[in-house]
């Protein structure tokens, strides 16, 4: 018997049905796959996508749908890409989680590229800990604390300096020929902000990237301070995200030295001062001069702008690494107190802040390797005088998961046949598809040619399928 979903679906979309190769269901009902080519997997489909853009108010309390602040908020609500849960903390929705997932990816080249070994800590942390290094009291209400049944407190991770430094307090035979130890994990950190906004550039609950450093001494660990600092101008720089480095307080994190990663943008919480004629700049709460001559230079004055903070690095000496005892055994085979760095990446705030500095009004633009899906086919809507082009669109589609390794999983087809091609082109420029096909009447000439729309330049093109496939087969993907 034909499945019930045929009885919708237009013919072209019957056919990609029926020639998908299909699982076989084993006696327990589990799917049994085969090696199928990427030519013969089902199409993604955006009907069947799980992005709603009509969801109710998250409920009677109004603090929790919020007020729609700043672009990056607005679009990523109307797009269905997160959705308000309680006050600061999001529903994360399958289309921003795929592009969540590929700024890990990122992160983690960037990241294991200087020798970074993953790992993954309790969110929930020791108050002894934090007591330890005198930070219980010092973070004051924006810990989030909590008891367990036998009176034992804990807080909810926002950090885990205390925690990282333990773990490795508790090696005993730590070498100095393992140094320097890069250890470093992408998990929900918790804050209790007091008014969170923005979306998720102010939240209560976020996903940071946090990275720990253990060095032989000062000298190394300044080294490798400086290699996690160029780590981070490369990930930008991949992203196609023009961060500052600025000189920044340390502040109750620790440490000697400290540097913000900030992206230029007018809803930015920082102010910065940056030298138009040489290359510092610094945080504003950083700056003795009174904002009026670079402390570097001394020739130019300061201009002033507002930026999202989205990476944070310290150098923190033996703060820690003394106060929990993680010492190494150095080359006279005698104990010694490692050098530590500490490192972080707004991994939810990286997102958004993109969305806000790289998006129109009314649409979303992505960094092109973290966009959730590279290219949307458009087939001609049913019963127009294109119809008959919409076999062209099932071909084209199976040509595209034929053009290589990069594009698998990254095409979707828009098979909302039933609405116009207007309609349409409008849910993918609000949704921020890189590349977008229409498949009209060009597709029906002696020599067929599609309607390519490159949603970053705002560029049209009308290609063959060669060079269309020529065009795409080159996107990068990660």
């Amino acid at each position: 018997m034909e499945p019930t979903v045929n009885r919708v679906w237009p013919r072209v979309f019957q056919r990609l049905y029926r020639t998908s190769a299909l699982p076989r269901r084993t006696h327990s009902g589990c799917a049994e796959r085969a090696d199928v080519p990427a030519s013969a997997k089902p199409a993604l489909l955006v009907s069947r996508l799980y992005q709603p853009s009509n969801l109710r108010d998250a409920g009677p309390d109004s603090r929790l749908q919020g007020e729609l602040t700043c672009k990056s908020q607005r679009l990523m609500q109307q797009a269905g890409l997160i959705h308000p849960s309680n006050p600061g903390c999001y529903y994360y929705l399958p289309t921003i989680v795929r592009s969540m997932e590929k700024l890990v990816r990122v992160i983690d080249q960037e990241m294991q590229g200087i020798g970074g070994q993953k790992l993954d800590m309790p969110s929930l942390c020791s108050a002894h800990l934090w007591k330890t290094s005198e930070r219980w009291d010092l973070m004051g209400k924006e810990l989030f604390r909590l008891k367990d049944r036998h009176g034992a407190e804990y807080c909810l991770g926002p950090t885990h300096e205390e925690a990282v430094t333990t773990l490795v307090a508790h090696q005993a035979t730590l070498s100095y020929r393992q140094l320097p130890l890069l250890l470093y994990q992408i998990t929900r950190k918790f804050r209790d902000e007091q008014k969170p906004r923005f979306g998720l550039l102010r939240g209560r609950e976020f996903y940071m990237k946090d990275m720990y450093s253990f060095d032989a001494d000062e000298e190394a660990a300044r080294r490798t301070y400086a290699s996690v600092c160029r780590a981070y101008a490369a990930l930008f720089a991949r992203l196609g995200l023009r961060c500052v480095q600025v000189q920044a307080d340390t502040g109750n994190i620790g440490g000697k030295l400290s540097h913000e990663f900030q992206l230029p943008a007018d809803v930015g919480e920082d102010r910065l001062l940056v030298c138009g004629r040489c290359s510092f700049a610094a945080n504003v709460e950083t700056v003795s001069s009174g904002g009026t001559d670079c402390p570097r230079c001394g020739a130019a004055a300061l201009a002033e702008s507002k930026g999202i903070e989205v990476g944070h690095t310290f150098f923190l000496g033996e703060k820690y690494s003394r106060v929990f005892g993680a010492a190494f055994s150095n080359a006279q085979n005698k104990p010694a107190v490692a050098q530590m760095g500490c490192y972080g990446l707004g991994v939810t705030r990286i997102l958004a802040a993109a969305v806000e500095v790289l998006s129109t009004e009314d649409g979303i633009r992505w960094p092109g390797l973290l966009a959730p899906y590279q290219v949307c086919v458009l087939p001609p809507k049913k019963g127009s005088k294109a119809d008959d082009a919409a076999a062209s669109a099932e071909e084209l589609v199976r040509a595209l998961g034929e053009a290589g390794p990069n594009l698998r999983g990254e095409v979707v087809l828009d098979d909302r046949t039933h609405l116009t091609i207007g309609k349409r082109l409008k849910d993918a420029g609000s949704l921020g598809y890189p590349y977008v096909v229409v498949v009209g009447r060009a597709a029906l000439e002696d020599t067929p040619r599609f309607e390519v729309i490159c949603q970053g330049t705002s560029e049209t093109m009308f290609l063959s399928k060669d060079a269309l496939l020529d065009l795409l087969g080159r996107v990068e993907t990660v």
